[in-house]
């Protein structure tokens, strides 16, 4: 079972703080950049991999969705995006996705955000949503970039100019990382860029845009926290889809 840190007073507390869970989607700072990727979703079927609060879930359906099927580990995300839902058309369930199982060819787009980072196996998963997708279906999510994910402690270096420098730690070796974020033992699972492409081609997918994110010069004028993201890129936002024949 992927470790469920979400459940853990002082991570959710502090997760719960966070821009992005107060504001959802518009305190999202790439969720522009994420919605040229998605295709129109009216009538569609989705799958949110790693649902949280529900934000996605719940604009999914306001976009005209069929279905959606929302899915977390954490009983907390669940409760809070449960209160927050009204929409017939969101149906939220706990699921493990290390050992996640789906119908096949049951759903339109599988989504999901900032989660795959905590997968170990993550070419199961991958296996898992192309026989979910239909052909033709759309493979569209996020996850925290490995670049990001593998800093040299203690993480940026501020030279006195006010340049950042942002030391690597062992790039290429994959496998289990250990940090301190929100709260003690957080636990992430670094592959490489080229890994994480390699996985989706070799399940079948055929990879339509990848994008390093970084915020816009208007981004960080209205948020000037943001220019931290321009020293190294903070997400990667990869959109794929299951061919049709």
């Amino acid at each position: 079972m992927a470790q469920n840190i979400y459940d853990t007073p002082e991570f959710f507390a502090g997760y719960s703080q966070l821009r992005r869970s107060l504001h959802g989607l518009a305190g999202a700072p790439e969720w522009a950049a994420i919605r040229a990727l998605l295709p129109n979703l009216h009538g569609r079927r989705v799958v949110d991999l790693g649902c949280g609060f529900g934000w996605f879930a719940r604009w999914a359906a306001e976009q005209g969705a069929a279905r959606v099927l929302a899915l977390d580990l954490s009983e907390n995300m669940l409760a809070r995006a449960r209160a927050e839902t009204t929409n017939a058309a969101v149906q939220y369930k706990r699921a493990d996705l290390e050992s996640l199982d789906l119908p096949a060819a049951a759903f339109d787009l599988a989504y999901s955000s900032l989660t795959f980072h905590y997968i170990e196996d993550f070419a199961r998963l991958v296996r898992t949503v192309f026989q979910a997708l239909i052909p033709g279906g759309h493979f569209v999510f996020t996850i925290e970039h490995p670049i990001y994910m593998a800093p040299a402690a203690p993480g940026f270096v501020r030279q006195p100019d006010g340049r950042i420098i942002w030391p690597v730690n062992q790039y290429a070796v994959e496998g289990r990382r250990t940090t301190d974020w929100l709260a003690k033992g957080v636990v992430k699972q670094h592959r490489t860029l080229g890994t994480t492409l390699n996985t989706l081609i070799e399940s079948g997918f055929i990879i339509r845009h990848v994008d390093e994110w970084s915020p816009t010069p208007e981004q960080v004028a209205a948020q000037p926290s943001l220019a931290e993201e321009l020293e190294r890129p903070l997400m990667v936002l990869i959109a794929a889809w299951r061919p049709a024949a």
